[in-house]
């Protein structure tokens, strides 16, 4: 069976490179914990990195094969998102990291594609990646967060950004980075991933339909990661706060259900319910494989899950495996 996954991160190796001996990448320097992991430091802020992390091209091959994961689309490791810098060691590092991923593409083309990372404080700046990704490098599109620095993405100042995104025919997969919508009220119990993340995801729905980007951009292409979080199951108070209050509709002619299959959603969900639900909610057309690698909330055997499931059909698995992304990704 086919895998294609769209949701595989790279911590870049000229980052461990230019950290091994206690020096810095751009500014981001390296250490570890009581317990020895490795953590990087952005800007001071400590951030855990598993070991598959530091894993080169062909270790990650070896444990996509043990996974039955035939391609990862590569993404940049959301910790470098550094959108609180200055924009020039955004540009930086997301130009670093994304010649990397194209290294990647180059030497493994049927195991690697890639989608690059952007320096999205200035919008003006990431344009050019964007075009420079879509086209020197020849990646599928762009990772980008729920908010840059507290903004939403529907704000008048990102539609040139949307613009250039649907007129380069790039995906964009929203995945959230650092903290969330959760974090200022408790970053106890992994909460402001295990809920915040999901939280993020739902706002970023509901106000990219709610500010007319959808409709403005009708043929943007956006995946959703982690399933598109909260928003299939709060969809119908998002409907009803449509038809009773005039500033749900201010801009908006349908309801936001109406906007669902606008959309595509990544598996990852972790329960098979969760998954039936989401793929009853928005077609199966619209759900695509995922795992999150190399994070410990990454599904651990996310193929065999996908498969093993009695409520999908045959047809319904090999969509979310390979098919649907096969088909939006031109691979």
């Amino acid at each position: 069976m086919r895998s294609i996954d769209i949701h595989a991160h790279l911590t870049p190796q000229c980052f461990w490179r230019a950290t091994e001996k206690g020096t810095h990448w751009h500014g981001i320097t390296r250490d570890r914990d009581a317990e020895g992991h490795d953590r990087a430091l952005v800007s001071g802020r400590p951030q855990l990195l598993p070991p598959r992390a530091r894993w080169t091209p062909e270790e990650r091959l070896a444990d996509m094969d043990s996974l039955g994961v035939e391609m990862h689309v590569v993404s940049p490791y959301v910790g470098f998102y550094n959108y609180h810098l200055d924009a020039k060691i955004a540009a930086a590092t997301s130009q670093e990291t994304n010649d990397e991923i194209a290294s990647m593409v180059r030497a493994w083309p049927k195991r690697f594609a890639g989608l690059g990372g952007l320096p999205m404080q200035d919008v003006k700046a990431a344009i050019g990646e964007l075009e420079r990704c879509m086209g020197k490098l020849g990646f599928k599109g762009v990772e980008i967060n729920d908010h840059i620095n507290g903004k939403t993405l529907e704000e008048p100042e990102f539609r040139p950004f949307w613009k250039a995104a649907e007129e380069t025919g790039a995906l964009v997969f929203f995945h959230q980075g650092g903290e969330t919508l959760v974090s200022p009220r408790s970053k106890k119990y992994h909460l402001p991933n295990s809920i915040g993340n999901l939280v993020d995801r739902a706002v970023t729905f509901a106000t990219l339909v709610h500010g007319g980007v959808m409709d403005q951009f009708p043929k943007l292409r956006i995946v959703l990661g982690h399933g598109g979080g909260y928003t299939c199951y709060g969809i119908g108070r998002m409907d009803r706060g449509w038809q009773v209050r005039a500033e749900a509709r201010e801009k908006l002619p349908k309801p936001p259900s109406a906007y669902l299959n606008r959309f595509y959603y990544d598996c990852i969900v972790y329960t098979e319910s969760a998954l039936r639900f989401l793929i009853d909610s928005v077609g199966i057309d619209r759900v695509v494989f995922g795992t999150d690698w190399p994070y410990d909330m990454a599904l651990d055997w996310p193929v065999s899950w996908v498969l093993a499931m009695e409520s999908l059909s045959q047809e319904e698995k090999e969509k979310i495996l390979w098919k649907n992304l096969a088909g939006l990704l031109n691979l």
